[in-house]
């Protein structure tokens, strides 16, 4: 039982990070010093990717499914749980560089936006 909360908390996790992958600029909007943390983790995600590595996350999540007496899964995180809610067919390879592309142009914007709406105020 322990074993199972601790792989669901890891997906819990793992959503949440993906979330602030991909729109964590937004918080920096609010808290500049957010971008500390926001930038490499944005970057992190665009390169799992571009690269197709699989996030460490997941292997940690599918040791305590199998200590729980689950089965876990091959592929990664998006593959396994978000593809099949987007996507009827398995994630490709291309598709995985459109989302590291994706997730380098929303957070381009959002920082273009703070950098530009910083220096209008130093104005």
């Amino acid at each position: 039982m322990l074993h199972r909360m601790a792989a669901d908390l890891v997906v819990v996790l793992h959503l949440i990070f993906i979330l602030f992958v991909v729109l964590g600029g937004f918080l920096v909007l609010r808290r500049p010093w957010m971008s500390l943390v926001h930038l490499p983790s944005a970057a992190w995600g665009a390169l799992i990717e571009f690269t197709g590595w699989i996030c460490p996350l997941t292997p940690l999540e599918n040791r305590f499914r199998r200590l729980a007496g689950d089965q876990g899964y091959s592929g990664g995180f998006i593959d396994h749980y978000i593809t099949p809610l987007i996507y009827p067919d398995s994630l490709s390879r291309d598709t995985q560089i459109l989302l590291g592309f994706f997730v380098i142009l929303v957070n381009a914007v959002l920082y273009g936006g703070i950098l530009l709406r910083h220096s209008k105020g130093r104005k």
